[in-house]
C-alpha cells in the first residue's frame, strides 16, 4: 500500500490538530514527535483507504452527471 504523503504545512497543522485533540478530549499531552509518529502511522495505514474511497465516491458522483447528459438528449428525425 502506497502512504499519502503531505506537505510541510499540512503535516504541521495535523500533527497541532493531533496534539490539540489529545488535550482537549482525552486530557492527555502528547509530544511533537508523539503526533508525528501517530500521523504517519495513520496515513501509512488508513490514508490510502480513504483516498480509493475518495475516488470511487467522485467515480460514482461522475458518472451520475455523465448519465444526467443524456436527459439533455433532443429527439430527432431526419
Amino acid at each position: 500500500m502506497a502512504v499519502i504523503h503531505l506537505s510541510k504545512e499540512l503535516k504541521k497543522q495535523a500533527v497541532d490538530d493531533l496534539k490539540k485533540y489529545f488535550m482537549e478530549k482525552r486530557e492527555e499531552e502528547i509530544g511533537q514527535l508523539g503526533a508525528e509518529l501517530l500521523l504517519d502511522f495513520m496515513l501509512e495505514k488508513v490514508g490510502t483507504v480513504i483516498y480509493n474511497q475518495a475516488i470511487k465516491d467522485a467515480h460514482a458522483f461522475m458518472f451520475e452527471k455523465v448519465e444526467d447528459l443524456y436527459a439533455l438528449e433532443k429527439n430527432h428525425r431526419l
